[in-house]
């Protein structure tokens, strides 16, 4: 009876012992067996070369007009409402009163042809649309 006692004691030892044993030959990272099972990291951004992104690319004029200069375009069309309360849109863009713009000149269903900059890095509640900044009302 004393074998049978020791021998309990010894093999939950010996199977913690194998186990660690079989594990730690899976997470080697340099066996010869291609036992490495790391990741390999992505390349770097200056590998190669990307495409242009939107911000790289210069902003058209939906009106077809030429804008008065690099950072200011002119839009013209009917006011809509976004999906979200109070949010209101022209073409692809979300209007958003600049300084000495009246919000309520800026109503859904007015025709509008207005002057600004598109402020594509900011955050807004709308779900929609590109920021645009209404820095002039050229036409009601």
């Amino acid at each position: 009876m004393g074998n049978v006692a020791s021998d309990m004691g010894i093999r939950p030892v010996l199977a913690v012992l194998v186990a660690a044993a079989l594990l730690g030959g899976c997470a080697g990272t340099d066996s010869p067996g291609g036992g490495d099972v790391s990741p390999t990291p992505p390349p770097s951004p200056s590998a190669s070369p990307s495409p242009s992104s939107p911000e790289d690319l210069p902003t058209p004029t939906p009106s077809g007009k030429p804008s008065g200069s690099a950072a200011t375009i002119e839009i013209s069309g009917t006011v809509v409402e976004g999906v979200e309360m109070g949010c209101r849109l022209l073409d692809q863009y979300l209007l958003l009163p600049g300084p000495g713009i009246n919000r309520d000149d800026l109503r859904v269903g007015a025709t509008l042809t207005v002057r600004g900059r598109v402020e594509r890095g900011m955050m807004t509640t709308c779900q929609q649309g590109t920021p645009f900044v209404v820095t002039e009302i050229v036409s009601r």
